[in-house]
């Protein structure tokens, strides 16, 4: 079954829309989806290598798109951004990046931008802190784009072996992406 979605997958990201449907991918996963562009990254820059930096680039802006109305809910529509915290289990995660938001802001950002932590979290927690958009933008930035360009730019390079090394071994690395998803929930619940 996973064998068929994976092909699917790589039939789908190569055609026209592919790129849209990253955009909205991680447009979304930077205030309410729970599942990272990467999922759809990763085929695509497979199927397409010649394209891994345009690809990355739609990421990395989607995903800043997907920050700032993850920083307005928190900032804005606090009601409606605890419904979407509740929703996740994040209330005490939520208060904890509050307080680190006040004296850490920007290097919060930029680590957890490049965790497993869910990034509409940081985005959320940054809205709620009224932390500073610009620079919650600019952290994000930095962080998306290393974290999508060094992606993309690994596939790009070491793209058939690792094509090869997923599809050997797609159970195992669904498995390790579902655990590293829930791994950064839980440290996210917990920090």
């Amino acid at each position: 079954m996973l064998d068929r979605l994976y092909a699917r997958i790589l039939r789908l990201s190569a055609s026209d829309r592919a790129p849209l449907w990253l955009a909205l991918v991680a447009l979304a996963e930077g205030s309410v989806f729970p599942i990272p562009p990467d999922v759809l990254l990763i085929p695509m820059v497979l199927s397409r290598p010649d394209r891994a930096w345009m690809l990355a680039a739609i990421c990395t802006v989607a995903s800043l798109c997907g920050g700032a109305i993850g920083w307005l809910l928190g900032a804005e529509l606090i009601h409606l951004a605890m419904g979407l915290v509740h929703f996740y289990h994040g209330e005490h995660a939520l208060a904890l990046y509050e307080a680190r938001f006040a004296r850490y802001g920007f290097l919060v950002i930029l680590l957890k931008g490049l965790t497993p932590v869910p990034y509409k979290i940081v985005s959320i927690a940054a809205g709620a802190a009224h932390y500073s958009l610009t620079l919650f933008l600019l952290a994000s930035v930095i962080t998306r784009g290393a974290r999508f360009f060094l992606l993309a730019g690994l596939l790009r390079v070491f793209g058939a072996p690792v094509q090869h090394f997923i599809e050997r071994r797609l159970t195992l690395i669904t498995t390790a992406a579902a655990l590293l998803i829930v791994a950064g929930l839980v440290i996210a619940l917990r920090v």
